[in-house]
């Protein structure tokens, strides 16, 4: 799935309409240009919230927030592989990104279709807990090829599974391997190094780290990573869970070290796309850039084939550098679809190496979550990317998707973007994060 191109569209992708008692439009008030998003149209489901087990088990729906041209093709190509091999038509219902997040709350009330798109971590087990997904625990006795990781970002906080896993991408420092073999550049193992070389690029005329915030979600990358590093994934999990303090020595080390490395990025970030940035790197102007998997959407030809990656050094040779941010996409079930038995059929096939195949085929720029799957026609890139998230100890799912939308939205943007425009200021900016967040994870 692609990242939202605007902050009005990431701010409707991540606060359902009603979130802790919020009102959706207080609680976007104050986003630039969110308010137009404001008066779309509820999702056109075709479940039924009052049967079950019944229904047409000739054909299901499938509530879809893929509208890309590429991702639209897919998820059809997929879903013809379903037809073939079961007899059973999918309806697609498909939505653009907007209007698909800012209603999935009232949709998953009233009549949604029996399988949707969605997101793992949080924003999944939000909905499981509210009783708005069916289980699908019964799905997963039948699926192989994922590891545990997998089968842990999909489970609940009841224990039951509600997400079949689709495909993933890794966060991590990209760079251009020609720009890098023409000055000698090695990658860095430590922050010391990394500071060395931000040091020497910035002698080259490079922009050390490329760097936009625009949009508002794209910092919390670098946040998540330094956490990480500095604290380890435990701490960094319980600080998004609201069980660790934001002014804690642990949290304000976090900044201080991100205040040592801003000299390096990429200066104006608040006014910059990640597009933007990501063209910077693809120009030769930057030298390296942390972002997903998904920057290469800005690559083409050779310039695709220049380019590698990275994973962040260590900060703490105690923690070490194995854990990382890798955001899961894939699908879940309504509570009660119109048809179980076909919806549980279309979500046992969506898992399956079969569809795994279809995707890696028809989309090269995207990474499956089962490891049953043919990647023989992976990319060099792609091939990296898994084996760097096959090797990773711990796997987060990114601030916005580890947390509650809310706090994410109106506490934790603000706050890095705060933070971005005056760096000296930490102790203050902390102590506001921490008094919203008490206020919010109490509600």
């Amino acid at each position: 799935m692609s990242r939202p191109r605007s902050q009005a569209e990431y701010l409707a992708r991540l606060v359902p309409p009603s979130v802790a008692g919020l009102n959706r439009r207080s609680l976007l008030a104050g986003a630039a240009g969110a308010g137009a998003l404001l008066g779309t149209g509820a999702l056109a489901g075709c479940g039924d919230s009052d049967s079950g087990s019944g229904g047409d088990a000739k054909s299901v729906s499938l509530g879809s927030n893929q509208s890309d041209p590429k991702p639209k093709d897919v998820v059809a190509k997929v879903m013809d592989g379903f037809k073939t091999s079961s007899g059973v038509t999918v309806n697609i219902n498909t939505v653009d990104h907007n209007t698909f997040q800012e209603n999935i709350n009232n949709y998953l009330q009233g009549k949604p279709d029996d399988v949707f798109t969605w997101f793992a971590g949080y924003r999944m087990r939000f909905f499981a807990a509210k009783g708005l997904a069916g289980d699908l625990s019964d799905v997963w006795g039948k699926l192989d090829g994922y590891t545990d990781a997998f089968k842990k970002a999909s489970t609940g906080d009841d224990g039951k599974q509600y997400f079949v896993p689709a495909s993933y991408y890794p966060w991590a420092v990209f760079y251009r391997k020609s720009v890098w073999q023409q000055r000698g550049y090695q990658v860095p193992k430590t922050l010391d190094d990394l500071n060395t070389l931000g040091a020497q690029m910035k002698k080259d005329g490079l922009n050390p780290i490329a760097f936009a915030d625009k949009d508002g979600w794209p910092a919390m990358g670098t946040f998540d990573i330094l956490n990480l590093r500095i604290n380890g994934y435990q701490f960094h999990v319980d600080l998004m869970a609201g069980k660790e303090a934001w002014t804690s020595d642990k949290v304000k080390k976090v900044f201080d070290t991100w205040a040592g490395l801003l000299p390096l990025h990429q200066p104006d970030s608040l006014g910059r796309t990640w597009q933007e940035a990501a063209q910077s790197l693809q120009q030769k102007k930057s030298g390296m850039y942390l972002l997903g998997l998904f920057v290469g959407q800005q690559f083409s030809g050779a310039d695709l084939e220049d380019l590698d990656f990275f994973t962040f050094p260590e900060v703490d040779s105690t923690i070490g550098a194995k854990a990382l941010d890798a955001p899961i996409d894939g699908y879940m079930m309504a509570r009660k679809p119109k048809s179980k038995d076909a919806a549980t059929k279309l979500l046992t096939y969506l898992g399956s190496k079969d569809a795994a195949n279809v995707t890696v085929k028809n989309d090269p720029s995207t990474l499956v979550a089962n490891s049953g799957a043919d990647t023989a026609g992976y990319t060099a890139l792609q091939k990296k990317a898994a084996e760097l998230v096959g090797s990773a100890t711990e796997i987060a799912q990114f601030l916005d998707r580890d947390t509650r939308p809310d706090f994410a939205s109106t506490v934790i943007i603000p706050a890095l973007q705060q933070f971005i425009k005056n760096p000296k200021d930490i102790s203050g900016m902390l102590t506001s994060v921490e008094n919203q967040k008490k206020s919010i994870f109490t509600s």
